[in-house]
């Protein structure tokens, strides 16, 4: 039986599905938008969904809100306000909450970015991929370089003083030095934040059937090893295997992700994980955006529910808490999943005789090796 001493902290996803061209490589929720996108009907659809599952958690405080996609920078900054205004009236949230904003280039300006600062939005996170306009057109993106720029800079202009630039490497045809260019235009930027991201082929993708080319192994790891030192010389510091921020700047809506937190998820094909007295459930939405339409609120709009077994507590705890560079306190594996570490100890001995992780009753943490090789110190677990 799990024993819960105290809950974690909560956070809110909601997600919007919509983009105006779906990427060769994406594997989200996302659909392209080929008619008038029902935005004010979705934002109707959000709030009873959120009606729905108040009750999961009566009385808990919102510390994070997250706005992802698809592309939420296509509803308008009104459409945004009236959904932070609805989330406001129907949960707690906490004086100092992070609400962040998907927002891709070639759908924002600088008024409409001012018009997300004024409805709540103090997080901005860019999907800029490449300043390369063969690399953007690659991948299949609506944007190029003058749109990257001027989507950063706006940001900038807006009053955002935290913001991510999203960043990806092992490209088509891609070589070392482009991908530290690409790098080195992102940080002149002046982003809070950066994350970096390896391409990775998925299932269900364009690129799934067609392959591209990408650089080998060897390349990839080059970029991602003197992308690393190129971002820690500008004082970014890697807190998790692809995010990079400035001092007090890491995303905590993420880090509540890796720490096994809770957090309610609203929108079409949105996952959620609650912890409660009778332990730990997943739950998911219809994913399609029309079957979403038609039932959010009602218990037709639930895709699925799970209860997690012990053993899945155990992994997805250590698949998540493992990506954090500076580790976690050893406590936290007994609050988050409400059994004792013991149940581990033959898995963190095996691991720390590998050498991928440090560990004592205080703290635990992957070692360089096992940052490296984390698929390998997850699969001990």
């Amino acid at each position: 039986m799990q024993t819960f001493a105290s809950l974690p902290p909560l956070s809110l996803y909601v997600h919007i599905p919509w983009c105006v061209r779906k990427c060769p490589y994406c594997d989200f929720n996302s659909h392209e938008a080929r008619a008038k996108i029902p935005e004010q009907q979705y934002i109707d659809a959000l709030l009873r969904d959120l009606e729905q599952d108040l009750p999961r958690v009566w009385g808990r405080i919102v510390h994070t809100i997250f706005i992802g996609g698809g592309t939420p920078s296509l509803f308008s900054p009104e459409a945004i306000d009236r959904l932070l205004s609805g989330v406001r009236a129907r949960l707690p949230l906490d004086q100092n909450i992070e609400v962040t904003l998907e927002a891709n280039p070639g759908t924002v300006e600088l008024e409409r970015f001012r018009g997300f600062r004024a409805a709540g939005i103090n997080r901005l996170s860019i999907g800029i991929q490449s300043f390369d306009d063969e690399k953007l057109n690659s991948l299949g993106r609506i944007h190029g370089r003058a749109e990257a720029l001027r989507a950063a800079e706006a940001a900038r202009a807006a009053g955002f003083d935290n913001f991510n630039l999203d960043l990806m490497f092992g490209l088509p045809g891609q070589t070392v030095e482009q991908a530290l260019a690409d790098m080195r235009n992102a940080i002149d930027l002046g982003p809070t934040h950066l994350s970096a991201y390896q391409l990775s082929i998925e299932p269900n993708t364009l690129f799934h059937a067609r392959p591209p080319a990408l650089p080998d192994d060897d390349s990839a790891w080059e970029m991602q090893s003197r992308l690393q030192a190129i971002l820690a010389a500008a004082d970014f510091r890697q807190y998790e295997v692809s995010a990079y921020a400035r001092p007090g700047y890491e995303c905590r809506h993420n880090l509540n992700y890796w720490k096994f937190g809770d957090y309610l998820g609203v929108g079409a094909g949105a996952h959620a994980k609650i912890t409660d007295a009778s332990g730990i459930t997943r739950l998911w939405k219809v994913k399609h955006p029309n079957d979403y339409l038609g039932t959010a609120g009602t218990p037709g709009s639930i895709g699925g529910a799970d209860k997690l077994s012990r053993e899945h507590a155990v992994t997805e705890f250590m698949m998540n808490a493992l990506r954090i560079t500076a580790g976690i306190p050893s406590p936290l594996f007994a609050e988050r999943t409400g059994l004792p570490i013991s149940v581990v100890t033959r898995s963190l001995h095996e691991a720390e005789h590998k050498g991928l992780i440090t560990w004592n009753t205080e703290s635990l943490r992957p070692t360089e090796a096992g940052f490296r090789f984390l698929n390998d110190l997850v699969a001990l677990f």
